[in-house]
Formats: C-alpha cells, structure tokens, sequence
C-alpha cells in the first residue's frame, strides 16, 4: 500500500500527465491511475474531485460539460498552457528526487 502522503504529492503531477495526452473525464482519469499502477495506485473520489476543482481554480486545467446519447452530462477536463508550464516543474522536481533516492539505494563499491 503506498502511503497518503506520497499519494497526495503525486496526485497534481499525474493528473496533469494524463491530460497533457488529451482531454478527460474524471471517472476515467481514476481508473487510467488504477490501470498504469497495476492497481497500486488507488484515488478515491472524496479526495480527487476537490483537487481537480483547485487546479481549475489554479488556470492548470479547464471543464466542460457534455451531454451524451442517453442524456447524462459528463465534465471533460483538458490541460492548459499554465498546467503544460506546471507540468514541467513538477517533472524536473520528480525527476530530481527519484535520482536523489536512487543514488542512496545503490550498493556500496568498495575500492
């Protein structure tokens, strides 16, 4: 089980990732998450919906409302060229970090 606070760190960056390859609607941007962490990654939407509110809020993404065949309303969710901009940040960061901890993980070569 990957811990609360990792998850929530990681939250923004992956959301942001994911639309960055095209518009999304929420249901489907969590199960995308389940299907690419081998279900290791689990959100629930408690927890994801609010977040998305904020990063609209933030000018990173924008909704819009569509209506379907069977008349539900489904709100896709698209990046924008502050959340690209965002996108970057939190990737260099990421990317910094995990070579930090990788380099801590590797053996020891004794000379």
């Amino acid at each position: 089980m990957i811990s609360r606070g990792l998850i929530a760190a990681s939250t923004k960056p992956i959301i942001l990732a994911i639309l960055k390859k095209g518009e999304n609607y929420g249901y489907q941007i969590i199960q995308n998450v389940r299907q690419i962490s081998g279900g290791k990654i689990e959100w629930t939407e408690p927890m994801f919906y609010p977040l998305l509110k904020r990063m609209e809020k933030d000018g990173l993404i924008k909704s819009q409302w569509r209506l379907f065949e069977n008349k539900r309303h489904r709100k896709y969710y698209q990046l924008t060229e502050l959340g690209a901009k965002e996108l970057e940040k939190e990737k260099t960061q990421w990317l910094i970090v995990h070579s930090a901890f990788m380099k801590i993980l590797e053996p020891v070569q004794e000379s």
